[in-house]
């Protein structure tokens, strides 16, 4: 077995068995061949040049060019002008991974909640990002970082987060993470005593509480936000909570419950303020977060999932000074630590303003597509009752009791059109009321206005009018 690959030739694996009967020569053109078919090397992919190939692999060059024309004949390979060979596009056996794509449904609408608008994701704004940060970063920050992020990226997320949401922001108290969804995981190995969540709130945070050996404690939720007497009564320590814009029901907590709220953390509780989408508010000005009023019992996770995308996997948790190095040490020995490579892109974009600018955009293209949606829904469900304040990068519906929900889902995925329901955000999904949460953000209003139509189409064929 060899690989090849010198100086600037692309690197291939070959394997030569030279005790075997059959010729090198064909050996190495069987081996090719078999790497196209099974796309390990995929059409238009560059192959070493003869010279390469054979002193890499140890043989004549006149065996690779040989190898090399019997494939070129076969119609495997082709030349390039200039002389480089690469691989022809073929018929490939597909991979039990390209199957697995093939076999996944694609839809024509997705109202798949959670994503901003991925198609205006700053490209551009992003790679000038990445090489001024490139330009600044010392070499030392491509080793084996602090697990809590590098503090620059730290800094700069803290500058946001003062002047954008009232946080308390020392960098030294900040955690750069993989997301909230990650940061809900490090919380749960540091946390004492039991813990409450929002009913119904994110089922994603649900099962990664669960995941780590902790059931929350349901606490109801009503127009005003989370019970903080229920949550009063219910023993917990610790809450985990949406103030700002509630998921998946879109109601603000109220000013009096956010006294009580507050309140009720001053004896030694914690509170898990999780800010998901506050930069989005369409019909108000936003509420600052709790954070700012009570630093000392509240942890504050956001994240550019709303935001930017939710590939990225940024996160961040700004925490009360006695749970830093707890959260350090689990950041430190779950990952070692976020990519430096984002850390450096995020970093120089929040202080170039191109954050800010990008932020704006979005905020002037959401509401089009949240009206788009309230219409067509006012149009084509109207029975559907909208939940929750004008913000975010989804809305809510609820329906009539004894709606068939699941067959409209079903329906729906059958037209080619991407659901989620409302039950699995409740502790107990059997007992949740008929519901949709709806993603507008990665949208056209063309594209909400016919899956909506659809939707209602399919409603009546239901008799649920």
């Amino acid at each position: 077995m060899a690989t090849s690959g010198t100086s600037s030739a692309p690197e291939l694996l070959v394997e030569l068995d030279r005790d075997s009967t059959c010729p090198l020569h064909r050996q190495l053109a069987d081996g090719l061949r078999d790497a196209i078919r099974s796309g390990r090397l995929t059409p238009g992919s560059r192959l070493p040049s003869t010279r390469v190939l054979s002193a890499d692999l140890g043989v004549s060059r006149r065996l690779v060019v040989e190898a090399y024309g019997q494939l070129t004949a076969e119609g495997f390979l082709h030349s390039n002008q200039g002389g480089s060979t690469r691989v022809a596009a073929v018929d490939t056996a597909p991979t039990g991974r390209a199957q697995s794509d093939r076999a996944r449904p694609r839809f024509d609408v997705d109202f798949t909640p959670g994503s901003p608008d991925l198609t205006s994701f700053p490209r551009q704004a992003w790679l000038r990002a990445m090489r001024g940060g490139l330009a600044e970063i010392e070499s030392s920050a491509f080793g084996y970082a602090a697990p809590h992020g590098l503090p620059a990226a730290r800094a700069a997320v803290a500058d946001y987060l003062r002047r954008t949401r009232g946080v308390v922001a020392d960098p030294r108290l900040i955690v750069l993470c993989s997301g909230a969804t990650q940061a809900v995981a490090l919380l749960a190995r540091c946390m004492d005593g039991p813990v409450a969540m929002e009913d119904p709130g994110f089922w994603l945070h649900r099962m990664v509480l669960r995941h780590n050996a902790i059931d929350p404690l349901p606490i109801p939720v009503d127009t005003n936000g989370i019970d903080v007497g229920a949550l009063s009564a219910s023993g917990a320590t610790t809450v985990l909570t949406t103030p700002a814009h509630q998921s998946p029901t879109g109601v603000v907590l109220s000013a009096v419950r956010r006294t009580e709220l507050l309140e009720w953390a001053q004896s030694g509780r914690l509170i898990i303020e999780d800010d998901y989408d506050a930069e989005y508010r369409y019909d108000r000005a936003p509420v600052g977060a709790l954070q700012g009023v009570a630093p000392d019992r509240v942890v504050y996770l956001g994240s550019t999932s709303k935001t930017l995308a939710p590939g990225l996997r940024i996160g961040w948790m700004v925490l009360p000074a006695h749970l830093i190095e707890r959260v350090r040490t689990a950041k430190s020995l779950a990952d070692t630590g976020s990519s430096v490579m984002d850390q450096i892109a995020f970093s120089q974009f929040l202080t170039s303003g191109g954050y800010d600018r990008h932020l704006r955009q979005m905020r002037r293209r959401y509401p089009g597509r949240r009206k788009a949606l309230l219409d067509a829904l006012a149009r084509h469900l109207p029975q559907a009752e909208v939940l929750g304040a004008a913000a975010g990068v989804h809305l809510t519906v609820r329906f009539p009791v004894g709606f068939p929900i699941d067959e409209l889902t079903r329906r729906a995925t059958e037209a080619r059109i991407r659901l989620e329901a409302l039950a699995p955000c409740y502790a107990e999904p059997d007992t949740a009321p008929p519901g949709l949460i709806l993603g507008y953000a990665n949208l056209t209003e063309s594209q909400i206005a016919s899956g909506v139509e659809t939707l209602g189409q399919a409603a009546r064929q239901l008799g649920a009018t």
